[in-house]
């Protein structure tokens, strides 16, 4: 009897896909790759060349800099929006922190008056190359759906989060859980991590895989204003932290989030008798505030309590 092969999740490669190669032989076969992916997992992991070792080397020893720096200057990261700056201390989860980045040179100064080229550098590289494979990701989708008309107007409902984030090792009888088990609530998630594993993602059927990674992969994500948009036809990954072993996990994310005061709602074409409209158009603004409240903050059903037609 043949041993099975072990779990994981698809692994498509992107090395030469790029925005400029639409409609060629490799940009299709890949098309169709991501849409299955994210139907079936939600997710996906993409291997591409286009961060060199050398970057991707000092900016996880930047992000062990960055970390280390006196909390009272880390909280000084306050954006105007909700869980767009530190994020800590929390009860639940002591071994996670994390730090968004809305604009790069203004949080590099912030956290290093007196400068730090080579953070500001890194980040920027990061956020222009995964910018490219979100729009990739997400004009691949709507292609796959025949929704090529909106391709523009849903590019324009979204504006970038880079987000830094550090699990340290747990303490003796201290809990193992970096980051409860959840599905974000963005449009597109793309992860990067160092050799630390940790990220879990949760499979259709409840079962969890163990993320593993190489050094030049990435995991692809939707989040679940990605799954109001195609009214339900992509599945909102659910994904956990779960830490093992004496070593900090470093990773980094780009966050496609719909700006505050855009109405999100699944387009007409989305509905029909097999596809019944799952949700109410609802502003992304509004409903992080809602989200944010206590009671509603780690609820895996908060986006179907706020808009959801049947709830």
């Amino acid at each position: 009897m043949g041993s099975q092969a072990p779990l994981g999740l698809p692994t498509i490669d992107f090395s030469d896909v790029h925005k400029y190669n639409r409609g060629t032989l490799v940009w299709d076969s890949t098309k169709t790759q991501v849409l299955e992916a994210l139907q079936d997992y939600g997710c996906f992991e993409a291997s591409f060349n286009r961060i060199s070792p050398a970057t991707r080397k000092s900016m996880f020893a930047s992000l062990e800099q960055l970390f280390d720096l006196p909390l009272e200057t880390k909280v000084r990261n306050i954006p105007d929006k909700i869980f767009n700056g530190y994020i800590g201390q929390a009860k639940e989860i002591p071994i996670y922190e994390s730090l968004g980045i809305e604009d790069p040179e203004s949080f590099t100064n912030l956290m290093w008056p007196h400068g730090n080229t080579e953070f500001s550098n890194n980040i920027q590289v990061y956020r222009e190359k995964l910018r490219e494979v979100d729009e990739i990701v997400r004009t691949m989708v709507l292609e796959s759906l025949h929704m090529e008309k909106y391709i523009e107007e849903h590019m324009e409902l979204t504006s970038n989060l880079i987000r830094v984030m550090k699990y340290r090792a747990p303490e003796k009888d201290e809990s193992n859980m970096g980051l409860l088990s959840h599905a974000d609530k963005n449009m597109l998630t793309i992860l990067h991590q160092n050799e630390v594993e940790g990220l879990q993602v949760q499979k259709k059927d409840g079962e969890w895989i163990k993320v593993k990674l190489s050094s030049n992969s990435f995991v692809v994500m939707v989040g679940e204003t990605f799954r109001v948009w195609t009214n339900g036809r992509l599945h909102a990954a659910t994904h956990r932290v779960v830490m093992s072993g004496d070593k900090n996990r470093f990773s980094i994310g780009f966050f496609s989030v719909p700006k505050w005061g855009k109405i999100l709602k699944a387009p007409e074409e989305m509905v029909d008798d097999e596809h019944p409209i799952l949700f109410k158009p609802f502003d992304f603004g509004e409903f992080m505030k809602f989200f944010s409240r206590k009671e509603n903050v780690n609820d895996k059903f908060g986006l179907e309590k706020y808009c959801g037609v049947s709830y």
